[in-house]
């Protein structure tokens, strides 16, 4: 899915299946249904079944506990929040941010951009330009405009 489909109100399946898309294992793969289980049994002690997490992915199960939730969230390096419907929107809002990193192919720059997320618009700023400095430090080539697509746009908050 890109972010032109990213849905108004994702489900669950949706929000859950958006994170094994786009927070990659250490190897840069998707990870398993089994990598999830055991690693949120590793870090939560909270059992979560691949069958259970398969149909939660798929939709067949849509009301798991908080628990499972917040062991989700930890697992996936997400706000908890990420799988609730809330007022204001931010919930949606990071399922689309996520929606636009999922073409995105390095680990890292996904882990940086989500982070990022609920910085101030200076800190973002300062960010960007962190980020130009060690792009020209490495010798990136910016004649692709590339050093544009990091700034923060005035007002962002």
């Amino acid at each position: 899915m890109t972010h032109d489909e990213t849905p108004l109100h994702p489900t669950l399946a949706q929000k859950l299946d958006q994170l094994f898309h786009t927070q990659r294992a250490p190897d840069g793969n998707e990870y398993t249904l089994e990598e999830v289980s055991k690693g949120i049994r590793a870090q939560s002690n909270i059992s979560l079944s691949v069958t259970y997490l398969w149909e939660l992915r798929r939709g067949a199960k849509d009301d798991p506990r908080k628990k499972h939730l917040e062991s989700l969230a930890k697992f996936f390096n997400v706000p908890v929040m990420y799988f609730f419907d809330d007022v204001d929107g931010e919930a949606a809002r990071m399922y689309a941010r996520l929606a636009t990193l999922q073409e995105a192919d390095a680990t890292n720059v996904q882990r940086i951009a989500f982070r990022a997320v609920d910085l101030n618009p200076g800190m973002l700023q300062a960010l960007a330009g962190m980020i130009e400095h060690a792009r020209h430090f490495d010798g990136v080539d910016d004649s692709d405009d590339a050093a544009t697509r990091g700034k923060v746009p005035e007002g962002t908050d």
